[in-house]
């Protein structure tokens, strides 16, 4: 909910502050918490006397540092995460806009996960620098570093980037947003129907499925590689989904086109985000894991795993 520091304006800073806490965290709960912590530091400075000059450089430096903290005390549970990591999804439906929509095209899937590969601070200062388009004097100032440090950890973070994101991902431009939604169109109307032929088609040779159950839901356990692979997991999971009442509605998933599974009952069972170049799906990323999908509404148990698979 909105405090004293919205009703002063501040409250215009909200996209741009939800933008770098997710950037930082790939959660989108955590970031609505990072961006509301620094609001409520804000008024609570006013409300001391401090004068604030400047609530736009307050709150993104409380944002970022607070996310920099968060990375420190998240990086074991990441690292004994169960299966693929992916960020929560940032969901706009495909017939309007929705919050958040402005951070999706500058913040992929691919992008977070790329930035997985980075310290907190080194994630902070790239953000900023490369997504942001701060200068490297604010960005000292925000981070708390030297401007020199600043330079040099930008150059390893990109470094770093670089070297993560030969594959595919970095190597072809992404469709243009009409394109697009078509093939997301048809891709799911032929994997739901069975169409082996068209969803064929529709795939890269070398198309790759990353899944994040989380070890809570039903996911592919590790990359699936390969159009034959590829296309007979998704046409029978999406077959089998149907049968039990499920549904698919496109939507927008960090800026690429996708779609969200929900059951019958309308509850919300899985995410499905595509990377499309060159006319065909070239990655996709499947989010079931119901941690990941509670911002989006009801969760669905249809994908849950039983208690005794856990883990």
């Amino acid at each position: 909910m909105p405090g004293p520091a919205d009703e002063t304006g501040a409250a215009g800073y909200r996209p741009l502050l939800f933008s770098i806490a997710y950037g930082m965290t790939g959660s989108v709960g955590d970031a609505e918490d990072i961006v509301q912590d620094a609001f409520l530091g804000l008024t609570r400075a006013r409300q001391a006397g401090t004068t604030i000059a400047d609530p736009k450089a307050y709150l993104t430096t409380a944002v970022t540092r607070l996310g920099i903290n968060h990375l420190r005390s998240a990086r074991v549970r990441r690292e004994t995460y169960v299966g693929d990591w992916l960020p929560e999804p940032v969901v706009v439906p495909a017939d309007g806009p929705a919050e958040h929509a402005e951070l999706a095209d500058s913040l992929s899937m691919a992008f977070l996960v790329l930035l997985e590969a980075l310290s907190p601070v080194e994630r902070a200062v790239f953000m900023l620098r490369e997504v942001f388009g701060y200068g490297y004097p604010d960005v000292a100032r925000i981070t708390g570093k030297t401007e020199v440090n600043c330079r040099q950890i930008f150059a390893r973070a990109r470094q770093r980037i670089a070297a993560g994101g030969q594959g595919r991902d970095s190597a072809r431009p992404p469709a243009r947003r009409a394109e697009g939604e078509e093939l997301a169109r048809r891709f799911f109307e032929a994997a739901a129907g069975g169409d082996m032929d068209a969803l064929l088609g529709m795939l890269a040779p070398d198309v790759v499925l990353h899944g994040d159950g989380g070890g809570k839901a039903q996911a592919v356990g590790k990359p699936l590689a390969g159009r034959q692979r590829v296309m007979r997991l998704l046409a029978g999971g999406l077959r089998r989904a149907r049968t039990l009442g499920a549904s698919l509605r496109l939507a927008w998933v960090n800026g690429q086109p996708g779609a969200v599974l929900y059951d019958a009952e309308g509850r919300v069972v899985g995410v499905v985000e595509l990377d499309v170049a060159d006319g065909v799906v070239q990655t996709i990323r499947a989010v079931a894991n119901p941690d990941k999908l509670g911002h989006i509404g009801p969760v669905s148990d249809l994908a849950r795993l039983p208690d005794r698979e856990l883990g």
